[in-house]
């Protein structure tokens, strides 16, 4: 679990998401309308939506633009031909990526990811060409604080609940996607409510079976690509095997 999101994590604690508030309200809205068209618009009975909002809410996102939000999605707002499609490819020193986005101009956001990928020294491929270095799985992350792994032991027994490992400061669990909501409250209920302490994210990501070693040398332009795709405006979730030491994601961060 190194890789992408270890990187992901460090440009989350120096504020980067701050800077980018609007542009991201911007991605999570088009999520949450995603969402909400996929079933009905009730988080409780679409787990989906549910994963959505809580996700927005995990960034801020006010509710009022929640609603919004899900209102376009039901035609009480100004329609939307969003839809969601996804790129696969390499990047630099061979690194795999999934590129996740929602647009409402698939020809024009194919283009730009063409770009973004030949610009940045990588390779769109076929659909399905790196799908099979990754497993779908829920992650949720907090801070470790002075939770101890007896502590986090009282979890083990969760339906669904596939791994725990503490990475620095950060804890993450990892679950079955289904089982997401559950292992989380349970989580909160058990371990850091008592605590005073907040998850600080809990998604469904792509977490890579094996991962693609970076040398210092190549982390530059493989940080450049990542960040070229995850800063594109349709883009709402990055993935990539990438592996880079923790001391140079922190050098360059």
């Amino acid at each position: 679990m190194s890789g992408h999101s270890k990187w992901h994590n460090i440009r989350l604690h120096k504020g980067k998401i701050d800077a980018q508030r609007a542009q991201i309200f911007t991605k999570l809205s088009k999520e949450i309308i995603v969402a909400a068209k996929s079933g009905v618009p009730d988080p409780d009975a679409n787990f989906k939506l549910k994963l959505a909002v809580a996700k927005a809410r995990e960034s801020n996102m006010p509710m009022d633009n929640i609603k919004r939000a899900i209102a376009r999605a039901t035609g009480e707002g100004k329609g939307d031909a969003f839809e969601e499609i996804r790129y696969e490819g390499f990047g630099p020193s061979g690194v795999a990526v999934i590129v996740d986005a929602v647009t409402d101009n698939r020809n024009r956001t194919a283009s730009e990811m063409r770009y973004a990928f030949s610009r940045n020294g990588g390779n769109l491929g076929e659909i399905g060409c790196v799908a099979w270095l990754f497993e779908e799985r829920g992650v949720i992350r907090f801070p470790s604080a002075a939770i101890t792994e007896d502590q986090l032991l009282e979890c083990a027994d969760l339906d669904g609940l596939l791994d725990v490992a503490v990475n620095g400061e950060d804890v993450e669990i990892v679950t079955e996607p289904r089982s997401l909501s559950n292992v989380r409250d349970e989580v909160e209920r058990r371990v850091l409510a008592p605590r005073g302490i907040r998850v600080q994210s809990a998604t469904v990501e792509l977490v890579p079976k094996t991962l693609a070693p970076v040398s210092a040398e190549d982390a530059p332009a493989v940080l450049r690509f990542l960040d070229a795709l995850e800063e594109h405006e349709d883009v709402t979730r990055l993935s990539s095997n990438a592996d880079i030491p923790d001391a140079v994601l922190e050098q360059l961060a």
